[in-house]
């Protein structure tokens, strides 16, 4: 039976650039994304994959359409409530790291788990397991100029994950990677999320990637097909 977490239903989405007629990035999207599935999301440079991501995310509103994380309609939520689902049932992760400079390892996914709630204890416990999880609890200390970049993504892995999430999205999460690290890295992603039962999306354009994933799907001309 399905069992989607995330279910994307009409989606448009336009943007006025200043030119005569509006640019139309997104034309009635529908997508859905079951229970524990791992969706690969090929687009070419400016297809508007990041401005997928961001509706599924709440980080950014459709013109036209709903958005649903696990059967809950995230469309008709004030924005405070949507703030709330998106610090608890989604988790981000970029091309670049993003973490916050002037914290360790270990605080930048401590940090998170604090603003949704989390005791002190409670969040540094989760922490260490995340870091270990990935291969680098030995580096927790480490504020995040002093880690390779491999490493950095792996943290940021581990403060997507931090509030445990139902969804994780990602945007060309090992595209700022030499392609061995990247082959590394993705593979410590993939491990991680089969090892939590998440639902993901993730946006790439290295088909070898897309090809280990449970279903690619490509975004062209604000449309979605099947590959």
């Amino acid at each position: 039976m399905s069992d989607p977490v995330l279910t994307l239903s009409g989606i448009e989405k336009s943007y006025n650039l200043g030119l005569p007629n509006e640019v139309r990035v997104l034309r009635g999207i529908d997508l859905t994304v079951e229970r524990g599935e791992v969706v690969a999301l090929v687009a070419p440079s400016g297809a508007g994959k990041s401005t997928l991501l961001h509706i599924a995310g709440l980080l950014d509103t459709a013109d036209k359409g709903r958005v649903e994380i696990a059967g809950a309609d995230m469309t008709i939520l004030s924005d405070n409530r949507r703030t709330a689902a998106r610090r608890t049932d989604v988790g981000f992760i970029y091309q670049f790291h993003h973490l916050l400079p002037e914290f360790s390892a270990q605080e930048n996914i401590v940090l998170p788990q604090l603003a949704n709630g989390a005791s002190q204890s409670v969040a540094q416990r989760r922490a260490q397991e995340l870091l270990a999880s990935v291969g680098v609890a030995e580096r927790a200390a480490h504020r995040p100029a002093a880690l390779s970049g491999g490493e950095q993504q792996r943290v940021a892995f581990c403060r997507a994950l931090a509030n445990e999430p139902k969804l994780l999205l990602a945007d060309e999460p090992t595209g700022n990677l030499d392609p061995a690290t990247s082959d590394q890295v993705f593979a410590t992603l993939m491990t991680l999320v089969r090892a939590t039962g998440l639902s993901a999306l993730i946006a790439t354009h290295n088909l070898d990637l897309a090809a280990r994933m449970d279903r690619q799907i490509r975004l062209d001309a604000g449309q979605l097909a099947s590959i």
